[in-house]
């Protein structure tokens, strides 16, 4: 039996690419995202064709119960998860203070932080019971720094961040490897940046500081860096991670 990667926030970037990335490693790779399952099903379908092994679920990880059942179904169907990555984002976009509802504020909690918690409490007791796993955590700038505007963001990601802490502090121990992985920079994804700026401005962006340029951080290279965070020997775990290109500024000198 091969040994498995959850992916929660399975989409044309990262979460995507990470999930292939882990499939040619020889991990069946099981990829949940919200909506768009036409997409899901073209990704598996991809991984399929380069000879890895693939299920893809439609998830709405702010949906009681949805993390845990999905959990315990692949444990009991497809087998025991070795890594599970939350790379679910929850930038509900730039809103001043009296602007930010209280639901809105609530809903980048839910998505940044409870969904983590859940999955956290859900896949550790399977992975004690083994004695190893990896719980690897797409985080972001606003884990490091808070912006206005991103009241709600900042907050969830401030939240995540403490979160993989304490995760670690309780889970490593029992062989579980927590990473907290902040991507500072913008990424060359079209379900993230290209949906916050629209194809025209997406496209013009690649084209500026992107593509040859390598002033877009690359899914395919974060993959790379995810794999070997998973890979890692237990004597020498990196729990916190930063990713930026080259000519970017990190977030301590903004």
């Amino acid at each position: 039996m091969k040994p498995v990667c959850l992916v929660i926030g399975a989409g044309a970037g990262i979460g995507g690419t990470v999930a292939r990335r882990f499939a040619r490693e020889g991990y069946h790779a099981c990829l949940c995202r919200r909506t768009d399952q036409e997409g899901l099903q073209r990704m598996v379908a991809e991984i399929e064709a380069e000879g890895g092994e693939a299920s893809g679920f439609l998830l709405n990880a702010v949906d009681d119960g949805a993390i845990e059942e999905r959990v315990a179904t692949i444990e009991s169907d497809i087998g025991g998860i070795d890594v599970a990555v939350y790379n679910l984002g929850a930038q509900i976009g730039d809103r001043a203070l009296q602007d930010t509802s209280y639901k809105a504020f609530e809903m980048g909690w839910r998505m940044g932080t409870f969904g983590l918690f859940r999955l956290a409490s859900a896949v550790s007791p399977h992975m004690e019971a083994r004695g190893n796993g990896a719980l690897l955590v797409t985080s972001a700038t606003a884990a490091m720094r808070g912006n206005a505007g991103q009241h709600s963001h900042a907050a969830a990601m401030g939240g995540r961040r403490m979160l993989c802490q304490t995760l670690n502090a309780e889970l490593s121990s029992k062989g579980i490897h927590v990473a907290h992985i902040i991507i500072d920079g913008a990424v060359d994804a079209p379900d993230t940046l290209g949906k916050m700026l629209g194809p025209e401005r997406f496209q013009e962006l690649r084209e500026t500081r992107g593509m040859e340029h390598d002033g877009l951080i690359l899914p395919a290279e974060i993959a790379d860096t995810y794999l070997h965070l998973a890979q890692q020997h237990r004597s020498a775990w990196t729990h916190e991670i930063d990713m930026r290109a080259f000519s970017d500024r990190p977030w301590w000198n903004h």
